[in-house]
């Protein structure tokens, strides 16, 4: 279940990055009384009430502005409104509202979206600044004051985003669609897997420099089942890049992994696995993302005896970290194999949202425990008492022991294989928290 998106905006200098920090509970953000510090945007994750939500702090938007810096920073924070399901409008009770506060309030009336506004720098306590009535003026409704120095206030603003979710419930009904992002290097054929997949030319891919290259969202239904694919632009090296819409293509490429369910690594055929292709991969998997290897191009590959079984183990010894995820040799081109990929989306989607009872699973622990005694470290041996899954999406479980420092990465790892053997879990990652005795 993809997770509601606020996004902090304002211009320069309103004390976006401090409120972020703030609301997240620790220093992401770059902070510094100097406009234009906050460039990129920057998630984390962040829970309020009981619900979970994803907070995004963007640059400073300058409404009208020469500034190629400035006018990146808009182009970010535009992005960001319009993946957002609520926006925080930061402005500063110091200045008061400005021509640059109104020009950006315009904006956001114009995107749509539910808007919170936050009036931040109201370090003082007790009685309220008059001045805070100004903000009415800007037409998003109650202002609501804040200090992101002091944390004043923060919780009525979380409190005003949450009114503007879908419930859990409606989140649930909305998502019955899997959605699937393409990602990988450029040209590797995503959009030609999605236009094979369609039957028809749907998405075009223009490698024009200055051309927008979103994540397009492109729903589909057919007998397997209902899916939405999200085709990226190909994610290049950082080193190349360099100009803005580069920048931007990797960030909703970021985006698109973060919202997907299933993610569709897809590798070129004729160059194996590169430093790039590892790079991306381990981006789905960081996520906790089910995903599918898919090898494209594969009609262009010269073959002999046992080509595609090289290959495999080649994928597997370079991408060893996610060896959970199946692998599947395609031609966008001529559609090979293609129609098999709807079967394995299904399949890596189910396993990611699989639940296991803590009976079962404490049956494999003890099997497991005497195929290997636990280790033990100056004649202390690890005590393993229960095992539970607390989450999905990936699958997550916590193990309950006498001792986190005796519970050694490889005994963990030789757990998580004999999980993996039971009850399968193919193409999903697995979490696992080492809870030690007297802990919550």
């Amino acid at each position: 279940m993809s997770k509601p998106l606020v996004a902090i905006v304002g211009r320069p200098n309103v004390g976006k990055s401090m409120l972020f920090n703030r609301l997240v509970g620790q220093r992401l953000s770059i902070v510094e009384d100097t406009p234009g510090v906050t460039r990129d945007r920057l998630y984390a994750e962040c829970e309020w009430s009981g619900r979970t939500f994803d907070l995004v702090d963007t640059g400073g938007i300058e409404p009208s502005t020469d500034s190629e810096i400035l006018l990146f920073m808009r182009e970010q924070a535009q992005i960001a409104i319009d993946a957002a399901t609520v926006i925080i409008l930061v402005t500063d009770i110091r200045t008061g509202v400005t021509a640059a506060d109104k020009e950006v309030a315009n904006m956001l009336l114009r995107a749509g979206k539910p808007v919170v506004l936050a009036v931040n720098k109201d370090d003082s306590t007790g009685v309220q600044d008059p001045a805070i009535y100004e903000f009415y003026e800007l037409g998003l409704g109650d202002p609501i004051s804040v200090s992101a120095v002091h944390g004043h206030g923060t919780g009525d603003l979380l409190d005003a985003c949450l009114a503007h979710f879908p419930d859990e419930d409606e989140e649930r009904g909305e998502d019955e669609s899997v959605k699937v992002a393409l990602i990988g290097k450029p040209n590797v054929g995503k959009s030609s897997l999605i236009n094979r997949i369609l039957g028809e030319k749907r998405v075009i891919v223009s490698d024009v420099a200055g051309t927008t290259r979103d994540a397009v969202d492109t729903p589909f239904t057919n007998s397997h089942g209902s899916y939405i694919f999200i085709d990226t632009a190909g994610i290049r090296r950082q080193s190349r890049v360099d100009e803005r819409v580069e920048k931007f293509s990797v960030m909703r490429a970021q985006l698109a992994i973060e919202r997907a369910d299933v993610c569709l690594i897809m590798i070129d055929a004729r160059d194996g696995v590169t430093e790039q292709d590892t790079k991306i991969a381990g981006l789905a998997h960081e996520a906790g993302k089910a995903s599918i290897v898919v090898v494209n191009k594969w009609d262009l590959v010269e073959k002999e005896t046992g080509t595609m079984e090289k290959m495999r183990k080649d994928i597997m010894r370079d991408l060893s970290f996610m060896s959970y995820a199946p692998i599947v040799f395609v031609s966008a081109l001529t559609g090979q194999r293609t129609e098999r990929l709807f079967e394995l989306i299904n399949y890596v989607n189910d396993q990611s949202h699989m639940r296991i009872t803590t009976g079962m699973l404490n049956n494999v622990l003890a099997d497991a425990q005497e195929r290997m005694q636990p280790p033990t470290d100056k004649g202390r041996r690890l005590k393993i008492y229960y095992m539970t899954q607390t989450g999905i999406c990936p699958p997550n479980f916590v193990i309950f022991c006498n001792s986190r420092e005796l519970f050694h990465f490889s005994y963990q790892r030789y757990l998580e294989n004999q999980i993996r053997s039971v009850f399968g879990l193919e193409g999903t990652p697995v979490r696992i928290v080492i809870r030690q005795k007297g802990e919550d």
